[in-house]
């Protein structure tokens, strides 16, 4: 899908602006992002390989020390926003995910960690990541996925029912993990693959969650949002369906946590075998006898 046939569904200046923003309240959501950046780069541990160009793409600040601990001694941090950028801990570089001011073959290690959920263009984005890799490079990222924040969504659209008789977008569509595979073997990546965790979130009251979503410049940015002001009510009222419908440890809004895997192509890497070309009888393999069916 090339650039200008993607369809817009966020916007992205207004997600600049907020990103502006949280650099400076990002570090109140910190254990979370961290926690997000753990379950994402425990994934180096089941390789060998070792490198010595990374790119952090929205870090927020805890992917690129996590990246530099681990002894890559280069890591550039891009993010949307520049105030962002600097905070995040490698070489700043202000830049869009969407058009990424990098040379081909740049990096041998490219980490987005829950960053890539505002992206207009996903599979545009990955093809041009996966160019920026040099070959036998790892590109890892991480993004929330259908199922996250479902009990706010819910309770905001039953009380902006209640409150207007109709309801607007007011929390940003998350991608499916049968698709993600997909995408990534359509962009060029070798051995890709693609699966979920659950990562524990719990809140003693829907302000605290609110908040945080503020801090971390998560708020909604979809374009067909509703541009009138919003009701009065509707956070408190809907906060309030939230702590009526939690259980005893709080409200649990639940992060769905889709992880991509996928490598730059080289002729080191293994490949599936052509069909017809085994030299061995399964039936030899399994000490049976081979039969021919009826």
């Amino acid at each position: 899908m090339s650039q200008a046939a993607s369809p817009a569904i966020f916007d992205r200046a207004l997600l600049r602006q907020r990103r502006t923003r949280a650099a400076a309240t990002v570090g109140q959501v910190a254990p979370i992002l961290e926690a997000a950046a753990d379950l994402l780069l425990d994934r180096l541990d089941d390789t060998t390989r070792r490198f010595t160009r990374a790119l952090d793409i929205g870090g927020r600040g805890v992917v690129a020390p996590r990246l530099q601990a681990r002894g890559v001694p280069f890591v550039v941090s891009l993010d949307l926003a520049p105030a962002m950028a600097v905070r995040a801990g490698g070489l700043a570089v202000a830049g869009d995910e969407e058009w990424l001011p990098f040379a081909a073959e740049s990096f041998d290690l490219i980490v987005a960690s829950l960053s890539l959920h505002w992206v207009n263009d996903l599979p545009g984005a990955l093809l041009q990541l996966r160019r920026t890799l040099r070959p036998d490079g790892l590109f890892l990222a991480s993004l929330p996925g259908l199922g996250t924040l479902h009990e706010l969504r819910a309770a905001l659209a039953e009380t902006e029912t209640q409150l207007r008789g109709g309801l607007a977008p007011r929390v940003s569509p998350f991608p499916e993990l049968r698709d993600l595979a997909g995408l990534l073997q359509r962009a060029g990546f070798a051995l890709p693959v693609a699966d979920a965790e659950a990562l524990p979130l719990r809140y003693r009251s829907a302000l605290g969650l609110f908040r945080d979503l503020r801090a971390a410049g998560e708020q909604n940015a979809v374009l067909a949002r509703d541009p009138r002001v919003p009701p009065r009510a509707l956070l408190a009222l809907a906060g309030a369906r939230l702590e009526a419908a939690a259980g005893p440890a709080g409200i649990e809004p639940g992060l769905r946590v889709l992880t991509m895997t996928g490598w730059a192509p080289h002729e080191s890497q293994s490949r599936p075998a052509r069909p017809g070309s085994a030299n061995a009888r399964l039936a030899d393999a399994l000490g049976t006898e081979e039969r021919k069916l009826s």
